[in-house]
C-alpha cells in the first residue's frame, strides 16, 4: 500500500506494509478526528438476541446513502460494538430506503481532496473494513438498488452478497480518477482472482445481479420485495443454525487459513478444535447417535 511523504517538491509514495499501519493507532486516532468533522447521514446498528443476527444500515436520505466521514466513523463504533457481541452469528450489512450506498458523498469528497487527507481517510477505512471481515460473525452485504464506487468496496469485505433482482454493483473509481481507497481491488481480487477483478476494476462498468452472480461475486439473488427478510432467513437456514460457538470457530478457521501461512493456520484450527471437543454442543451430537446420508 502506498503512503504519500512529504518531500520539497510534492507529495510522492512509499511503499509500506499495511500491518505496519494497523498498529499506528496515533494515525486512526488523527483520521477519525477527521473525519467524524464531515456530518451527514447515519450508520445505524440493531442486533436481534434471539436470533443472533445484526444488521448494520447506511442512511444517508436522498444521496443513496453516500458515505460522509461521520458515517465512517459510525460504522467504525458499530464494528467495534460487534467485536464485543459474545452471542453474534450473522450479520448483514445494508442500505436504507431500497439502495445500498453510491459511494462518497461528494459534498464531503470535495472538501478532503488532497493526497494527504486521502490517505488519513484509506488508511481509517482499510482499518474498518479489515476488522468487518474479521468479526467471527457470517457477514452478508444485502444489495438493493446500486453499490458504487466505495459502495462496491464496502460489499467484499463481507464474506457473501446477495442482491435484488433490480440491483447493481459497480466498481466506478476510475471513471472518476481514482483507484479503489477503501480496500475493494485487493479484497476482489481475492474473491475472483487477479483477471476477472482487473477486467472489472480497469473497465469500471457495472454489473446487473445476473452478471455479479456468473462471476462469483453474488451468491444469491432475491426478490425485490422483502430483501432484508429473504436474506436473514438464507442466512439462518444456510449459516447460521447452528451453536454460536462453532460458527464463530468456523469462521476463524477459514480467516486463518486466507490470512496466514499453513503451519499457522494448522495450529489455529488445532486450538480451536480442541476447544470445541468434548463440549457441549459434541455430547448432545453423540448422545443422539446421528446418522449421515
Amino acid at each position: 500500500m502506498a503512503a504519500y511523504v512529504k518531500t520539497s517538491c510534492s507529495w510522492v509514495p512509499r511503499f509500506i506494509s499495511y500491518r505496519g499501519l494497523s498498529s499506528l493507532n496515533s494515525n486512526l486516532r488523527d483520521a477519525r478526528d477527521l473525519l467524524i468533522k464531515y456530518n451527514g447521514g447515519t450508520v445505524d446498528l440493531v442486533k436481534d438476541t434471539t436470533t443472533g443476527i445484526a444488521t448494520i444500515s447506511l442512511n444517508n436520505t436522498g444521496k443513496k446513502n453516500a458515505l460522509t466521514g461521520k458515517m465512517m466513523v459510525e460504522l467504525a463504533d458499530n464494528i467495534t460494538e460487534l467485536e464485543t457481541w459474545s452471542d453474534g452469528k450473522g450479520l448483514i450489512l445494508t442500505g436504507a430506503e431500497g439502495s445500498f450506498c453510491s459511494g462518497g458523498d461528494l459534498d464531503f469528497v470535495k472538501k478532503v481532496l488532497t493526497p494527504e487527507l486521502g490517505f488519513q481517510m484509506s488508511c481509517f477505512m482499510h482499518d474498518t473494513l479489515s476488522r468487518l471481515h474479521q468479526l467471527p460473525l457470517i457477514s452478508v452485504a444485502l444489495v438493493q438498488g446500486g453499490a458504487f464506487g466505495g459502495g462496491a468496496e464496502l460489499t467484499t469485505a463481507c464474506d457473501f452478497r446477495t442482491m435484488t433482482e433490480s440491483a447493481r454493483i459497480g466498481f466506478v473509481n476510475i471513471k472518476m480518477g481514482v483507484i479503489t481507497g477503501f480496500s475493494g481491488g485487493t479484497r476482489l481480487t481475492r474473491i475472483l482472482g487477479q483477471r476477472k477483478a482487473l477486467d472489472i476494476l480497469c473497465s469500471g462498468r457495472s454489473l446487473d445481479c445476473n452478471d455479479a452472480k456468473t462471476i462469483g461475486l453474488a451468491d444469491l439473488v432475491i426478490p425485490n420485495t422483502d430483501s432484508l427478510d429473504n436474506t436473514k432467513s438464507w442466512l439462518i437456514k444456510n449459516y447460521c443454525s447452528w451453536d454460536t460457538e462453532m460458527i464463530r470457530r468456523v469462521k476463524q478457521v477459514t480467516l486463518a487459513a486466507a490470512e496466514m501461512d499453513i503451519e499457522a493456520s494448522l495450529a489455529q484450527e488445532r486450538i480451536l478444535f480442541s476447544e470445541l471437543w468434548g463440549g457441549p454442543a459434541q455430547k448432545a451430537a453423540v448422545s443422539k447417535n446421528l446418522k449421515h446420508n
